[in-house]
């Protein structure tokens, strides 16, 4: 009986080896986490009840690994991962059950991208500091005492020429000959 079980045990072990070192498994669960970042897919699994599998959740709890930076740097929709996460939260596989909310998320996450770069600048980009972040709160008696830069020196002011005389810019339909049409038309025989 023993080695009935050890035999049964090591074919199991054979037939489910990966042979290409866990490749496969990887891109399919990769293609599975990026199809995540779909709510009209999400919005599918929740209709076709793939949520109140048990199994299904597991799967999705299990697939949390995907969120730890050595994996996470082939995620190439990171609105995957923002899902993957929500999907935890049974309120939420819930609610995409619904054509509405599904419509709301796809229109945040629409906007979301709409204004991503502008966003993006205002948080990268360093803004100006006024006099008063300038100076460290501990060197505020230090900085008092000291003397705020000379305004910079004004430029003499020059009057504007008085024989000014624009410079002609040509377009391409100044090039053109004036009594040539350039729409096509029918060949006409002579």
């Amino acid at each position: 009986m023993a080695s009935e079980e050890a035999s049964t045990r090591t074919s199991l072990k054979d037939r489910f080896k990966e042979t290409d070192g866990g490749r496969q498994r990887f891109l399919l669960e990769l293609e599975f986490v990026h199809c995540l970042a779909n709510p009209t897919y999400i919005n599918y699994l929740a209709q076709n009840r793939y949520f109140e599998d048990e199994s299904f959740v597991g799967y999705l709890k299990y697939l949390e690994y995907w969120q730890l930076p050595e994996y996470s740097k082939f995620i190439v929709y990171p609105h995957a991962l923002f899902f993957l996460e929500l999907l935890q939260n049974p309120h939420f596989r819930s609610a995409m059950s619904h054509p509405a909310n599904k419509e709301l998320a796809h229109r945040q996450q629409f906007y979301y991208w709409k204004h991503h770069r502008s966003n993006r600048l205002k948080n990268i980009l360093p803004r100006q500091l006024s006099a008063e972040e300038n100076v460290p709160a501990s060197n505020s008696a230090v900085a008092a005492a000291v003397a705020p830069p000379p305004p910079p020196p004004q430029l003499p002011t020059q009057a504007p020429p008085t024989s000014f005389t624009p410079v002609a810019v040509k377009t391409e339909s100044d090039v053109r000959p004036p009594g040539i049409d350039r729409r096509k038309r029918k060949f006409q025989p002579p």
